[in-house]
């Protein structure tokens, strides 16, 4: 379960960071504020995805949020730390653009180092019932969703998981050939 919760939230991550890059740079913007923004983007998009079932699951957005944000604040940041740490060691990351393979194969050392700084964090909270504990009840309960909850999607992790991958391999495959 601390697996699976870890690669969710670093899913979320991940997204958020490479549209924070993504923005970064068409922006033009520094190191600082494209890191501000990818972190900001991170959190956004690392709530969100934990929101999805909780809402599918008929909880309403505010309460759906406030218990994502006690289960998901310490393994985001924790992911966070350790990527920005991983990019910003990676010499020419940072000013690495989207058809570089440095910036493609720095983010994958940078998230692996992510999801092994958060894997520990979150099998503590699991186990003192904190973190995506907060959460599993809603994941595997209830009524199936009716009315609008129904159109909520219900994404696997492993499903999250080989998106990622297979986003992060594009990246580099048109990063090598250009």
């Amino acid at each position: 379960m601390a697996a699976s919760a870890t690669l969710h939230c670093l899913t979320g991550c991940a997204i958020g960071e490479i549209a924070g890059l993504v923005i970064g740079a068409a922006a033009g913007l520094g190191n600082g504020w494209t890191i501000v923004v990818s972190i900001a983007l991170a959190f956004v998009f690392g709530f969100s995805l934990s929101s999805l079932p909780l809402l599918r699951a008929g909880l309403g957005l505010g309460a759906a949020l406030s218990v994502v944000v006690a289960a998901d604040t310490l393994s985001i940041a924790t992911m966070e730390v350790a990527d920005n740490v991983v990019v910003a060691l990676v010499p020419g990351a940072m000013d690495a653009g989207l058809v570089d393979a440095v910036f493609w194969l720095s983010m994958a050392v940078a998230l692996t180092a992510a999801f092994a700084a958060a894997f520990p964090v979150n099998r503590a909270l699991l186990r003192r019932g904190k973190g995506h504990a907060l959460t599993h009840e809603y994941h595997h309960g209830g009524d199936a969703p009716t009315g609008a909850r129904r159109f909520i999607p219900a994404i696997a992790t492993s499903t999250l998981a080989t998106a990622l991958v297979a986003f992060m391999a594009g990246g580099l495959l048109v990063a090598l050939a250009a």
